[in-house]
């Protein structure tokens, strides 16, 4: 048996996993639960906080049952989690009225025009760094003050999903920097503090608000009996407090210093950079890293649909691949994958745009929608696919050029994690497309293995977060082919011309979807 060990939990939008991992980074045991989200509506997403809790205690207690860990050694447990727009709007019990309106919900439409037509967007972006959108909690906040008054009056709190799940298991509540920073016009990023001036302009009651603010690394409370029954954990087991999953995932691959970037590609796309204020911009997301979080600022942009396009993709017109792999025992999307290989850079003319739920970062459009140009008969579904896999790839460039716009301080490399960087083909194209160096990191762990540092820091068993660097090592490192990465310029050019000149059709398109 092991004599100490490491656990961190990441609750994702669609499932939770929870691995076990030594002081000196070797994963020794995993445990996962899924679960849906709910779509009552074409804008809509959203849910309710007992799935995540049980998910948690799920996959805890799945990674806990390996023969080869002792539950007894555990030091500590840290918990990542989606991020979770509105936060679980609960009473002064602390149990919820309503559902959590997550990242994915773009239903407050209506509060973005009311933000931007009474409050000084400047002096909001000059508090929080952040601008406004549907995305960002404050504005789905105001959705509920306006369309749920019978709800309003009954919540006595906001709070975001991994914290609740740690009040769960602890009986404490604390709300840590980066999941307060996520939430944008309410949280003032230099004073690491909820803003009174923010939320008296936007008419949010500051007391909604959890008082306790913490570091990502900061031990909040321990598991309580009812708990450790549910998960298997000791009660007393230290709780670290942890932090949104983007930027956990980008410390799990190594980034904490400033100037380091990580690409995190599943569902969506989270590209974020670490830095110390230089890179604060409208266009992207800034929020407190979960690393040294009182001075380094974890700035993001990214796509609301990345392996979302495939998953559509295949689901729609890959039967044929989806038989053929059921008879070879291949995965679906590797044959898709082998299929795309035939097609040339650039689709042959193909130009897609990504925008399949609307879009967040850099263009803030939630009418935008998903466009293939350039189709004749000569072109085949793979075809298609490809210039899916390639729009995917001028998103991140998109956000990657914002970031150099502002001056943010950029490593050469990005590195690449979550299920996109198991595609061979997709990394190269990104390579090719932003013309840099792609990094892909062994072992795919993600955020679960963020968190797991958090506690190897937080209880004194890893000396400092660049202890990472011993954790990981590199799979494989992708160099941009000078040619494609020059016929990609041209394309990525008319990618950006294709929005501007396309986005007033998109948007009668959605308003007449919306009409009926």
């Amino acid at each position: 048996m092991l004599d100490k060990l490491l656990v961190g939990t990441d609750i994702g939008t669609g499932g939770t996993k929870t691995i076990v991992v030594t002081p000196e980074g070797e994963v020794v045991s995993s445990g996962s639960s899924f679960y849906q989200v709910e779509q009552p509506y074409p804008s809509w997403a959203q849910q309710w906080p007992d799935v995540w809790e049980k998910a948690a205690y799920e996959s805890i207690s799945e990674a806990l049952d390996s023969s080869d860990v002792d539950a007894g050694a555990v030091a500590g447990i840290a918990i990542s989690g989606l991020y979770g727009g509105s936060g679980i709007p609960v009473d002064e019990n602390l149990e919820p009225v309503g559902p959590c309106l997550i990242w994915m919900d773009r239903r407050a439409t209506a509060e973005v025009e009311w933000v931007k037509e009474n409050v000084d967007l400047d002096r909001l972006f000059e508090i929080t760094g952040n601008y406004v959108d549907s995305y960002y909690g404050y504005t789905k906040m105001l959705w509920l003050k306006r369309e749920k008054p019978d709800l309003w009056e009954k919540i006595y709190k906001f709070i975001p999903p991994s914290n609740y799940v740690e009040y769960k298991m602890t009986g404490e509540l604390a709300v840590d920097y980066s999941s307060a920073g996520n939430i944008g016009g309410v949280f003032d990023l230099h004073e690491l503090d909820w803003s009174e001036e923010a939320c008296e302009a936007l008419g949010i009651p500051i007391e909604t608000m959890p008082e306790d603010l913490v570091p990502s690394d900061e031990v909040i409370g321990e598991i309580t009996a009812e708990a450790a029954g549910k998960s298997g954990l000791p009660e007393g087991t230290p709780v670290i407090a942890g932090g949104v999953d983007a930027p956990m995932a980008a410390l799990s691959a190594g980034a904490f210093c400033e100037g380091d970037n990580v690409a995190m590609m599943g569902t969506s796309t989270c590209w974020g950079i670490i830095h110390e204020g230089e890179g604060l911009t409208e266009k992207l997301v800034s929020m407190p890293h979960v690393a040294n979080s009182e001075k380094k600022i974890y700035t993001w942009g990214g796509s609301a649909t990345t392996g979302a396009l495939v998953n559509w993709f295949k689901d729609e017109f890959g039967y044929a691949e989806e038989q053929l792999a059921e008879g070879t025992g291949l995965d679906p999307f590797k044959v898709l994958d082998v299929e795309a290989e035939e097609i040339p850079p650039g689709a042959e003319g193909l130009l897609a745009l990504p925008y399949f739920k609307g879009e967040r970062s850099p263009i803030w459009d939630p009418r935008a929608r998903g466009t293939v140009m350039g189709l004749s008969l000569y072109h085949t579904k793979q075809h298609v696919f490809r210039a899916l896999l390639e729009s995917a790839a001028y998103s991140l460039r998109h956000n990657i050029e914002i970031g150099k716009e502002v001056g943010i301080p950029l490593a050469d490399e990005t590195s690449v994690v979550g299920g996109v960087s198991k595609s061979e083909l997709w990394t190269e194209i990104i390579a090719d497309v932003t013309g840099r160096e792609v990094v892909v990191p062994s072992g795919g762990v993600g955020a679960p293995l963020g968190d797991a540092l958090l506690v190897g820091v937080a209880t004194g068993l890893v000396d400092d977060y660049a202890d990472i660097g011993d954790w990981i090592s590199t799979g494989r490192t992708v160099e941009p082919d000078g040619d494609n990465t020059a016929l990609y310029d041209r394309y990525y050019e008319l990618y950006l011309d294709l929005y501007e000149n396309s986005s007033s059709i998109m948007h009668e398109l959605a308003k007449l979807a919306e009409e009926v």
